[in-house]
């Protein structure tokens, strides 16, 4: 009788790994800083994967980053200078985002980097912008990169992260008692999203019945989908990003899965439901930092909203668009009361900013510099409930931001 899937293969890539092919970009990192380019211009470095299966979503921050750089420029700019955004392509690769960050601080002058649309991608952002003590604003999800052995006093995560998106979901979906299974993608984002909801289950009394993982941007789900069939849980948990979550609800939806189990996944795509249809993410719950329905109830997203349409034509911002635009934003405000850009002072004007920026006060906490916020918990909704095209979810939950959804200092390695 074959074994059957129950245990987590350990052939995920691990940070080492990850950043491996860092070792071009950063030998130089010895080497002296050069000095400030003479001119007033405040410029701000966005590596993202401009291409491959993220693109979507890489596109969508620069228009939102680039809509808070506009906004910013047309009152004055920050303490009269105005801020320049340099948008460079990752390729999703910590070499390339490594070498992309490298140029951006020694040939481009930047005062501070912003970006990144992975897990292992953001580690390797974050080893160049430390060594050379430049301010790095994450934009990506991420648990490792609270933790104290990546985190440093210039390293801000304003993403949410899988330990505060899995349990808002699991929260919403599981009960005591529920048997859940797990198809994940096989590389960092996976393994945490896992990580997230294994320790919620564990809370809540859900227990897994099996753990399957897939390669990184596969095409064919097939061979997994009797398997998690045979496993008969109540909950399908599918842990993976950009194109690979269409392509695997999809496939899910062709063999029956829904009419067995509840579909969740800890972050639901904008784009990728888009690139589907209603017909097969109708029902799929799954956690956001921001979804464009909000404005009805909360006014800083009715004006993100109007502000992102009379600069794209009347077309609204997406989730991870949105991180663009609070990732800039966040900083340019430090970067303004701290009257410039001098390191330090941005630093701990960072450190004391409450800001509004999308959605709700948000605040970077002092330990780990996790920007505290709330966590959306959306379903997909069937075609004859949408009122428009954009119409696509309906808001479940909203958890409130606060430090009860985040690991604890002490547990992330730093002093209390």
């Amino acid at each position: 009788m074959p074994r059957r899937d129950t245990k987590l293969r350990r052939t995920g890539v691990s940070r080492r790994t990850a950043l491996m092919g860092m070792s071009a970009g950063l030998a130089s990192l010895a080497m002296p800083r050069l000095g400030r380019a003479a001119d007033d211009t405040i410029r701000i470095g966005f590596p993202t994967p401009l291409t491959g299966p993220f693109a979507a979503e890489a596109r969508d921050q620069v228009k939102c980053a680039e809509l808070a750089v506009k906004l910013v420029n047309d009152k004055g700019g920050v303490a009269g200078r105005k801020v320049e955004l340099l948008v460079r392509d990752d390729k999703l690769n910590a070499g390339e985002a490594a070498t992309r960050t490298l140029e951006l601080i020694e040939k481009d002058k930047v005062h501070a980097v912003v970006g990144a649309l992975s897990s292992a991608v953001q580690l390797a952002v974050n080893e160049v912008t430390r060594a050379r003590s430049v301010i790095y604003v994450s934009i990506s999800q991420s648990d490792t990169i609270n933790e104290a052995k990546d985190f440093s006093k210039y390293t801000f995560h304003e993403a949410l992260n899988p330990h505060m998106t899995t349990g808002a979901v699991a929260r919403q979906t599981m009960k005591k008692g529920m048997k859940v299974a797990h198809l994940v993608a096989d590389y960092a984002y996976g393994h945490e999203m896992l990580r997230g909801f294994k320790r919620a289950q564990g809370t809540i009394g859900a227990e897994t019945v099996g753990e399957i993982l897939h390669p990184f941007g596969a095409a064919d789900y097939s061979t997994f989908m009797p398997r998690l069939m045979s496993l008969r849980p109540d909950v399908l948990c599918i842990s993976n990003f950009g194109r690979d979550q269409a392509n695997a609800i999809k496939q899910a939806v062709d063999f029956g899965i829904k009419q067995q189990m509840k579909i969740v996944v800890p972050v639901i795509l904008h784009n990728q439901r888009l690139a589907v249809g209603p017909d097969v993410f109708e029902g799929v719950v799954g956690g956001a930092n921001y979804y464009w329905g909000l404005e009805t109830q909360n006014k800083t997203a009715a004006e993100f909203n109007a502000a992102f349409r009379a600069a794209n034509g009347g077309a609204i911002p997406t989730d991870y668009g949105a991180y663009g635009y609070s990732g800039v934003g966040s900083l340019l405000q430090a970067m303004q009361a701290a009257g410039g850009t001098d390191t330090d002072k941005v630093i701990a004007a960072l450190e004391a900013l409450k800001y509004d920026l999308t959605k709700g006060p948000q605040q970077y906490r002092k330990c780990d510099h996790q920007s505290v916020q709330s966590v959306l918990v959306l379903e997909s909704k069937k075609k004859s409930a949408m009122a428009n095209d954009n119409d696509l979810f309906a808001i479940v939950a909203s958890d409130a931001g606060t430090e009860d959804l985040l690991r604890s200092c002490s547990e992330l390695g730093h002093p209390t």
